[in-house]
């Protein structure tokens, strides 16, 4: 559902630039909302999300999913916890729709999906894994790796109910935007992906608005 938002990049509290192959980590607090822009086009930012009071609760896929009755996630949709708490809900979205069932790139998933020869290719859950070791106020490591979401990421359902990994469908300029309910803590890996078609080969840099 495309929904476009009311908030303007000016009076953002906060703004960054995420360049691709970094992460971003910051806790957003409940009642504010952020943006995750996708600056080029096609760019995949991998998403983690939790409890800033306690991270064992995260973001479910499989609550959310069951609870809203979609595979995919866009406005309207309510992101649960695995304890079955609503942690955020999206309330803007301009690019129609987004994954959660394709997972991360990972050394493991570049061997399977690739070839051997790409397992030491930068990845998603590299990201994510230097992000909580270089941030230990969290209190996280890499067993909190769990759900995520890729926002921007085309992974259709094949009729034999099958993932299929598909050219973008995001543009230049497009945005999802989200309002926390609970204190959250906001993992992103901005995707190093250089073989898989949905951001064209050519990863890019995203930004990060938060309104308060």
């Amino acid at each position: 559902m495309i929904r476009e938002s009311q908030l303007q990049p000016v009076q953002a509290v906060f703004r960054q630039t995420v360049a691709a192959g970094d992460y971003f980590m910051r806790t957003v607090r409940a009642g504010q909302t952020f943006r995750i822009l996708d600056l080029q086009g096609n760019q995949a930012a991998d998403t983690l999300f939790y409890n800033a009071d306690d991270p064992t609760e995260r973001y479910s896929a499989m609550d959310t999913i069951r609870e809203q009755g979609n595979v995919y996630l866009t406005a309207g949709s309510r992101l649960l916890s695995n304890e079955g708490n609503l942690m955020l809900e999206i309330v803007a979205d301009t690019c129609g729709r987004h994954d959660t069932l394709g997972g991360a790139c990972a050394t493991e998933s570049n061997t399977v999906r690739y070839a051997l020869e790409k397992k030491c290719m930068h990845a998603c859950r590299d990201s994510w894994m230097l992000a909580v070791a270089e941030n230990e106020q969290f209190g996280m490591s890499k067993r909190d790796i769990t759900h995520n979401i890729n926002f921007f990421m085309n992974v259709p359902i094949t009729a034999n109910g099958g993932l299929s990994f598909a050219d973008g469908i995001s543009d230049a300029g497009k945005y999802v935007e989200m309002q926390a309910y609970m204190d959250t803590i906001v993992l992103i890996s901005n995707c190093p992906q250089l073989n898989n078609p949905c951001n064209g080969y050519n990863p890019t840099p995203i930004e990060i608005l938060l309104w308060d």
